[in-house]
């Protein structure tokens, strides 16, 4: 295997890193699946596009098909362990843009729609991107 594949996959992180990679996929395939298909109360992506416009982020389509597919593909990457690092970059970086354009201005506090819970999924996501995938996943039944 060559020594880049291999340091992507490689982990020694135990099952605490497996519960919140799984946790976190979780909860980013579920937001993902809101922006795309509008489950769990979500708009879809033409709802999703509008709103993404409106504050600013365009173009609207693009924008809400890149995020949710982001947050549903990457999250169902953490949930098997599969290209745990790359698909956790992707939702750091996510994570990143929702805080500064949306949330920053709010202050901590969801109830004020803040940046608390974004900011724990992004401290999730870079907990996998630098610790790796952990026990029981695909990444680690590659890299053996």
């Amino acid at each position: 295997m060559s020594t880049f594949i291999n340091k992507v996959l490689f982990t020694q992180a135990g099952y605490g890193l497996t519960v919140l990679r799984i946790v976190v996929g979780i909860i980013f395939t579920a937001h993902g699946s809101q922006k795309l298909f509008g489950l769990f109360g979500g708009y879809g992506l033409t709802g999703t596009a509008q709103w993404m416009e409106s504050i600013g982020l365009t173009p609207g389509y693009l924008m809400a098909t890149l995020a949710g597919g982001t947050e549903f593909f990457a999250g169902l990457a953490l949930i098997i362990g599969l290209l745990a690092r790359p698909a956790a970059l992707g939702l750091a970086f996510l994570s990143l843009v929702a805080i500064f354009s949306v949330h920053i201005g709010n202050g901590l506090f969801m109830a004020n729609n803040g940046y608390e819970f974004a900011l724990a999924l992004l401290a999730g996501s870079v907990a996998v991107l630098i610790e790796g995938a952990g026990k029981l996943s695909v990444d680690q039944a590659i890299a053996r």
